[in-house]
């Protein structure tokens, strides 16, 4: 139904470099740590979050195989350096008990040392308040300087991509200009996690992909050099829960579109809410009308997507649409009055729930991994009965919201 991702890492980068930039990586909202992460030696490094310390011994919940304990002796060198530092020579020394719990750690192993615990030869630290100021500040500068929407087309020999935003009086077409210093990074298959997006070349974006990108921006907004891009295939599904395993962490559904039984598999990650009652009845009624209307990019389109709205295309099988909030003269759907509310904001706002609050038979639309039968989800909907009156129209509900899951360049690109 969707293309599948194609993905190329880099394997020659020097250890060295790679070691600091594993580091750097880890803390940031930079999805090429995950690949950087995959190439490090297991058994010479690893990175990770301290949880605990005891004496001279941390645990270290690793990005790649769980919980590792390593001694620190006496002899081994302390560094912090500052998130996405690369420079160990301006690092600064630091001593055993100024690390902490919550800190980002890279932990050089001693090859000789004996017994089970392994020792560290050289730790570089990163201080959980400083990663969290960066996200912050990664996160605005996303929201200030981002764009989205949907893939029209990619020009990779001049490294052109078009993107369609909104829909009715909002709908526009970005240009964004990807040059040789740009970073490409592309969701890994089956993974809903910014952080361990991969590196990926432009020929492996597509039509009907979501994508976000930050660099400068025209005054208006439809022109952009791109510093970063970050895009990916998706999948929409609606229909109603088969059944579900709470301890496997698994929904049964079959998909409305495609008559196929799909296994949902809900992480931790994943966001999830329920419409109530009157709100997912009241937007059923914009979606049908915008269904029965002049279609994609006509005046008041709720749902509607540039390859249109009889979820047929392309874009409707992967993912496609964008939200525009443009409610054809009606009130906010936040309450606050106006014309053309942010139906983005309003999923937001809504309060998450659990899997435990899904039961057999209930009505679910979510945006998921690319998958024939089996798939990872990234945003579900429940309450929305209503909803799957108008199934074409109401097909691409959850796209954007789906794009600011993760980490701080998703939250404001992808958002």
């Amino acid at each position: 139904m969707t293309s599948k991702m194609k993905i190329r890492v880099s394997a020659s980068i020097a250890q060295a470099a790679l070691s600091i930039a594993l580091l750097a990586g880890a803390f940031l909202p930079a999805p090429m740590a995950g690949a950087q992460a995959a190439a490090a030696p297991a058994l010479s490094r690893f990175v990770g979050t301290i949880t605990t310390i005891a004496g001279d011994t941390l645990t270290v919940k690793t990005d790649g195989d769980g919980e590792r304990q390593v001694q620190v002796p006496s002899a081994a060198a302390l560094k912090r350096i500052a998130p996405g530092q690369k420079d160990l020579s301006t690092a600064e020394t630091i001593q055993f008990s100024d690390l902490a719990a919550g800190d980002r750690v890279l932990v050089k192993l001693d090859p000789d040392a004996p017994g089970p615990t392994g020792q560290a030869l050289q730790i570089i630290a990163v201080k959980q308040a400083d990663v969290a100021l960066k996200q912050q500040k990664d996160r605005e500068d996303w929201q200030k300087r981002g764009v989205g929407g949907l893939v029209k087309s990619v020009d990779s020999a001049v490294g052109v991509i078009l993107l369609t935003s909104g829909t009715g009086a909002t709908a526009k077409t970005i240009t964004v200009h990807v040059s040789k210093t740009t970073m490409l990074k592309r969701y890994a298959p089956a993974s809903v996690r910014f952080d361990a997006a991969l590196p990926a070349p432009i020929d492996a974006i597509h039509a009907g992909d979501q994508l976000r990108a930050r660099g400068t921006k025209n005054v208006d907004g439809t022109q952009m050099d791109a510093e970063e891009v970050v895009s990916g295939t998706f999948r929409n599904i609606s229909g109603t829960i088969a059944s579900l395993d709470a301890t496997a962490g698994t929904l049964v559904v079959k998909d409305l579109a495609t008559k196929k039984t799909m296994t949902i598999h809900i992480t931790a990650d994943a966001q999830m809410r329920r419409l109530p009652e009157m709100m997912a009845r009241i937007l059923a009624a914009r979606l049908k009308g915008a269904s029965a209307g002049s279609g994609a990019g006509s005046g008041g389109a709720w749902g509607g997507n540039s390859q249109g709205q009889n979820g047929a295309g392309a874009g409707a099988q992967r993912g496609a649409g964008q939200w525009s909030g443009q409610g054809g003269g009606g009130g906010q759907w936040s309450g606050q009055g106006g014309g053309g509310g942010d139906p983005q904001q309003m999923l937001t706002r809504l309060p998450p729930i659990q899997l435990a609050d899904l039961k057999k038979g209930d009505a679910v639309m979510l945006v998921s991994t690319d998958g024939a039968t089996d798939v990872t989800a990234i945003t579900l909907l429940a309450g929305v009965e209503p909803l799957l009156e108008a199934p074409a129209a109401s097909q691409n509900l959850l796209n954007n919201w789906s794009m600011n899951s993760g980490s701080g360049a998703a939250d404001a690109a992808a958002q």
